[in-house]
């Protein structure tokens, strides 16, 4: 009963947040309350949701301070030359603009934090998608799916997870798995070629030139933080012009790009928050903050916590200016922040009222015991629903040592189960149960349910030529 039920919440909530009829906070938090009810616990409610909270209470007191950081550095021109170079290759072809926003996640992804790399992407590539009239959905499944392949980088959570339920080396499994994630993050780059030529169809070909001249002849361009205004977009369609208009940004970000010699650019070049003399300090404090991160000498949270204060006192000493990019980032900090809090009541009832305990367990005795000797191609094939499904505590802590087991029984290492138990990370990163994932469609401005409709399929279809490439090479 419990197996149905958890199936059901999980189908309800993903089925009234694609049709749009429930806010995704909204329905994290009153489907899963409804369900508890269902289940005969209701009164244990608080304490499911005060668990689930207390669990998640570090990540969104992370991604809030994250959030602050990495947007003070926006503003103040830390990655101003790093958005240059891949809008400069992108300049104004819809192709290049897709396949630039893939690079750009997968180079960012190296830190191993999605939300990371979703904030500067977005920040990055979102004034020119709304600039050129581009699909955002399409900006936020590249994205998420190159951070998925590079998400199971050691350092980045999956690996380290399953090396430690089964006892293993974290470079034993991830090593041999290179060739196979190349594929995979290949395959991403093909996919955003594919995807980006569809929208150079969608919109015609569009040039450099004339988008810099219709910005300079446009009467209002959008300058600053927050700033709104109208300019034109010049694009040419069998022989005819087309005109555009430009919206908002976020914070520090903005279409303008008239007199810049390194062509279209989506940060203002004359925003008043640039603090071009103390360019190297940021760039050293970030290089400091990532290498604490990486190595764990502090907790996350505590790093970002620590980071924020020093950034924003360093840069800003006056408390009107502080105060002043508090307030600029403060949307982002609060739908963030609200999400993740909400997703606890989410987590807290599925794992409370022992739903997702009876899940796996039921995935796990349907499987044939002809399937025995192939337990490393279920276990990748399970990896997909599962970790779309349920935490990757709650898989590879939970279900990845029964799965092991019964491989073993058979013959197949533990070794190929954590390797194939990776192969589900490009669809995991756009699960409801991600908080990095709220980050990606809130500051891209993007329903979840518009983003969920648009990258499932892909990212599933990434997951599978991982698989498949792990079983070429001999690897899973």
């Amino acid at each position: 009963m419990l197996t149905i039920l958890g199936f059901a919440m999980i189908a309800t909530f993903l089925v009234l947040i694609m049709m749009k009829k429930m806010s995704p906070i909204a329905a994290l938090v009153l489907i899963p309350a409804l369900f508890c009810v269902f289940v005969g616990k209701g009164a244990k409610l608080g304490d499911y949701v005060l668990d689930g909270v207390t669990d998640l209470a570090p990540t969104a007191a992370m991604l809030m301070f994250a959030i602050v950081y990495f947007g003070v550095m926006i503003d103040v021109g830390l990655f101003d030359p790093i958005v240059r170079g891949i809008l400069k290759f992108c300049k104004a072809d819809p192709m290049r603009i897709v396949v630039g926003t893939a690079l750009l996640a997968a180079i960012v992804s190296l830190d191993g934090d999605g939300s990371t790399t979703f904030m500067i992407t977005v920040s990055a590539m979102y004034p020119l998608y709304k600039r050129l009239k581009m699909s955002l959905v399409v900006m936020t499944g590249v994205a998420a799916m190159a951070n998925g392949v590079m998400n199971t980088l050691p350092w980045g959570g999956p690996t380290a997870r399953a090396a430690t339920a089964l006892k293993l080396d974290a470079s034993d499994i991830f090593v041999p798995m290179i060739p196979a994630l190349l594929v995979g993050l290949a395959f991403v780059f093909v996919l955003s070629y594919v995807l980006g030529v569809r929208e150079r169809r969608r919109l015609g070909v569009l040039t450099l030139d004339e988008v810099l001249e219709e910005e300079k002849e446009s009467e209002t361009v959008l300058v600053g933080s927050g700033g709104s205004g109208d300019s034109k977009v010049s694009m040419r369609k069998g022989g005819t012009a087309a005109a555009g208009s430009g919206t908002d940004a976020p914070a520090g970000a903005t279409g303008t790009a008239a007199g810049d010699d390194d062509g279209f650019q989506g940060l203002d070049p004359n925003r008043p928050t640039l603090r071009p003399k103390l360019y190297w300090f940021n760039a050293l404090l970030t290089v400091g903050l990532l290498t604490a991160m990486i190595m764990e000498w502090l907790p996350i949270p505590v790093l970002f916590l620590i980071g924020a204060a020093l950034v924003l006192s360093v840069n800003f000493p006056h408390i009107p200016d502080q105060k002043a990019r508090l307030a600029a980032h403060a949307d982002n900090v609060l739908n963030v922040s609200g999400m993740v809090f909400a997703a606890a009541v989410f987590t807290g009832v599925l794992q409370g009222t022992g739903m997702v305990d009876q899940m796996a367990k039921w995935m796990v005795d349907v499987i044939p015991g002809s399937m025995g000797p192939h337990m490393a191609l279920v276990t990748g094939l399970l990896s997909l629903p599962l970790t779309y499904f349920m935490s990757n505590d709650g898989f590879y802590f939970g279900v990845l040592p029964v799965l092991a087991e019964a491989g073993a029984a058979h013959g197949v290492s533990p070794l190929e189960m954590a390797r194939a138990s990776l192969v589900g990370q490009p669809l995991h990163m756009s699960s409801p149960l991600v908080p990095a994932v709220y980050v990606l469609v809130g500051m891209a401005k993007v329903e979840f349910g518009d983003h969920t409709r648009f990258v499932v399929k892909w990212a599933a279809l990434t997951c599978l030529v991982i698989l498949g490439a792990g079983m070429l090479f001999g690897i899973i």
